[in-house]
């Protein structure tokens, strides 16, 4: 009786499927393990400036405008006000950065200038998609068109005529200042030209990140965290992201629905503004224009890579400014070398799938791509031109591609608000 009843016993359940949650110490493991693929990559190719404290410096700069508009993304969306305009905001930022920093003759105040350019165009958007209820699309689109308009009418305005300035540019302007951690930039140079296996590679990150920084750039690093606390460890970002989750249920427990979409919002735009005016501040040291080249649309897919999470943004920021700082110092041999290293990720994401997700499918199609990868690495000593150009957009469209299965938006984000509707 005994073996019958448990022949004919239902099959225990499977145990649930444990969620991956990234620590940091899972984050401190993967920068390592990526470090490492990238030092055998440089042996390999012989392509050292994959890993060296010019490289990393650069893309440190270029990541900060695209870092500051996913931010700005990350507020409007966690409060459900869809955010296209960003590259709009980030093209006032650029100009009122410039004459702020002119008028002022102090670049602090073209920063502040910067941010309430950004904020200008954010309160427009507020306006139109909260109090009128214009479509989010529709709306950030025409932020995006109004902002290059004013931007070049105002430049014909105010810079011609000015000794340096013209229709499309701006005299020079103040720089900010840097900063460096004193007593080991010869030390760290030392180790990373001695081209030793991981430690040479680890010296170079170092003095990227410790010699000549910006002080604009350090600035754009706190508001991460800052941001993290406020959205997530107060009231007021509790408030907040529950207008992006159920803009009703908050507004029954007395949240002023319209307020804290108007607060994300006005924030948005000054976080754009404040990318924009590192690109003339800082990055060029003078307005161009056409000088944000479609950053906002990056920093809103490198949001969209981070989950709507500021760690994650910023990691993606990270990565897209790396790949522009690639494509810039060595062109087509540096971009080669990514490939190997490219060809390394795949394959140890198919290892990752196949052991700790148990999904054959999944983990055959990463390592089919990952010998496609090797292959054209194989074949190859070097990428067109063409192809390094277009390296940052596509990874933009690769990574969106890639994360775009595990990724979860606010649940009423782009969805129309009105005080007392019934859902």
């Amino acid at each position: 009786m005994t073996a019958v009843s448990e022949i004919t016993a239902a099959p225990p359940a499977a145990p649930p499927a444990r969620r991956f949650r990234l620590s940091w110490q899972v984050a401190l493991l993967g920068v390592l393990g990526l470090l490492i693929m990238m030092s055998v990559a440089r042996v390999v190719t012989g392509a050292n400036d994959i890993t060296s404290a010019g490289t990393v410096g650069a893309a440190l700069g270029l990541a900060v405008p695209i870092g500051l508009a996913a931010l700005g993304g990350l507020w409007s969306e966690r409060a459900g006000v869809v955010n296209i305009g960003l590259e709009g905001m980030m093209i006032l930022g650029t100009w009122c950065g410039a004459w702020g920093g002119l008028v002022f003759g102090n670049p602090w105040a073209g920063v502040i200038a910067g941010a309430i350019g950004g904020a200008l165009g954010g309160l427009l958007h507020a306006v139109v998609t909260v109090t009128f209820g214009v479509d989010h699309i529709i709306s950030g689109v025409a932020i995006n068109i109004l902002g290059l308009g004013a931007t070049q009418y105002l430049s014909k305005l105010v810079f011609t005529g000015m000794q340096g300035g013209g229709e499309t540019q701006s005299p020079r302007i103040p720089p900010i200042g840097s900063v460096s951690v004193p007593g080991i930039g010869d030390g760290l140079q030392s180790v990373e030209r001695a081209h030793l296996f991981l430690v040479s590679d680890l010296a170079g990150v170092l003095r990227g990140i410790t010699q000549n920084v910006s002080l604009f750039t350090l600035l754009a690093l706190v508001l991460v965290p800052v941001s993290f606390y406020v959205l997530w460890r107060t009231p007021f970002g509790l408030r907040l992201r529950s207008c992006g989750e159920r803009p009703v249920a908050a507004e029954s427990l007395g949240v002023n629905v319209y307020y804290y979409k108007y607060v994300a919002v006005l924030m948005s735009g000054a976080l754009a503004g404040l990318g924009g005016a590192f690109l003339s501040i800082v990055a060029s040291g003078i307005y161009r224009e056409g000088q944000t080249g479609g950053r906002g649309f990056i920093g809103l897919a490198a949001m969209i890579f981070g989950n709507w999470r500021p760690g994650g943004l910023a990691g993606g920021a990270l990565l897209f400014g790396y790949t522009d700082a690639l494509q810039l110092r060595q062109g087509g041999t540096s971009v080669h070398a990514l490939l190997l290293v490219v060809a390394m990720l795949l394959a140890a994401f198919a290892v990752y799938q196949l052991v700790k997700q148990r999904r054959g499918r999944a983990a055959l199609i990463s390592g089919v791509f990952a010998v496609a990868v090797f292959a054209v690495f194989s074949v190859t000593d070097t990428v067109a031109e063409q192809f390094t150009s277009f390296t940052p957009h596509l990874t933009t469209l690769l990574v969106l591609s890639l994360a775009s299965q595990s990724l979860r938006m606010p649940a009423a984000d782009g969805l129309p608000y009105r005080k007392g509707q019934a859902k």
